[in-house]
């Protein structure tokens, strides 16, 4: 993992090009599996988990992991990190505390579905209370030298209420949205509503990244036509095909013969071993997270090898069973 110096700009992305993100996925995107992506499919963007910010009176806002794991850039890709929580003061303090470990870019958490769960009102639990971001974005703003960014579900219930929300964005000096067009309380029922998106990139000034049920070619092409964003972020669909990236770029084939995507599953898994048996401890807690990568792969194609792989007990049978992969 690369500590290399990013000049700190508005946007973690050339203004001319069209930026493909990495999505932030909790218990999915670790560093490991990051620097597999960065090394392999060169996402134009990383972000990191969610990193919590604590409540209360404490000076230890962030989580000494979470403080190691900050930095501007990744294998020279820009590093956005995204903190959650609540409160105006915690996360100010937060935000100050991720500076200082050399953050470039901060992105604040607005739309996890299961912030709503926790105690006080954090990532998309947040909407519930919106004439409180009046007070904590432009703080926010004061606080970060680089780039500022927003992560958001079009609503809390209400799928409208994002419009609302665009002039305080606007006028809070955040630099881009990515947008995912479900509300919180859909969790991940339905479709992405693209429609909205559309609309959210017609009323705002700011760059709108688009994120949200973007699992093929097709799909980006689509997004991207209908809705103007000025990127996309890719999430389960790069986490089930990291070649989604190279495809939707148009330097992989966008739609793989059978040979091709097992080529790439055998890549992906193989090299995905070593690094989580570095990060991890115990050979059934590296199983655990090689089989959360695997829960998220819906090509009906490997159904049958990915579910002999999901009962897998050692990591030497589950070694075996990629090399066989076909």
């Amino acid at each position: 993992m690369s500590h290399l110096s990013v000049p700190p700009s508005s946007l973690p992305w050339s203004g001319d090009s069209v930026p493909l993100m990495l999505a932030p996925m909790q218990g999915l995107t670790n560093p490991a599996l990051r620097t597999l992506f960065a090394r392999w499919v060169r996402p134009d963007v990383l972000f990191t988990e969610f990193m919590r910010v604590a409540p209360g009176e404490t000076a230890k806002r962030l989580s000494a992991t979470d403080l190691r794991e900050i930095a501007p850039a990744e294998l020279g890709i820009p590093l956005v990190v995204q903190l959650i929580g609540h409160g105006t003061a915690a996360l100010v303090a937060a935000a100050r505390l991720a500076r200082q470990a050399g953050a470039a870019h901060l992105n604040l958490n607005l739309g996890c579905p299961f912030g709503r769960m926790t105690s006080g009102l954090t990532g998309g639990g947040m909407l519930r209370r919106p004439e409180l971001l009046q007070e904590l974005l432009p703080a926010l703003r004061a606080e970060i030298r680089g780039g500022f960014s927003v992560k958001i579900r079009c609503g809390y219930d209400d799928p409208a209420q994002i419009f609302s929300l665009l002039p305080l964005f606007e006028s809070s000096g955040v630099d881009f949205l990515v947008l995912h067009p479900r509300t919180v309380l859909q969790e991940y029922d339905g479709t992405a509503d693209h429609a909205v998106t559309a609309r959210v990139v017609r009323q705002t000034s700011l760059p709108v990244i688009a994120n949200g049920d973007i699992r093929t070619t097709a799909d980006a092409e689509r997004v991207l036509e209908m809705t103007g964003a000025a990127g996309l972020m890719l999430g389960r669909g790069a986490i089930a095909d990291p070649l989604l990236f190279q495809r939707v770029r148009g330097v992989a084939p966008s739609a793989p013969e059978r040979a091709e995507r097992a080529a790439m599953l055998r890549h992906y898994l193989t090299e995905l071993l070593p690094l989580y048996r570095e990060r991890f401890c115990g050979e059934q807690q590296v199983l655990g997270k090689l089989k959360s990568v695997l829960a998220v792969m819906d090509d009906a194609t490997f159904a049958r090898q990915v579910k002999k792989l999901q009962k897998c007990r050692s990591l030497q049978q589950f070694a075996e069973l990629v090399r066989e992969l076909d």
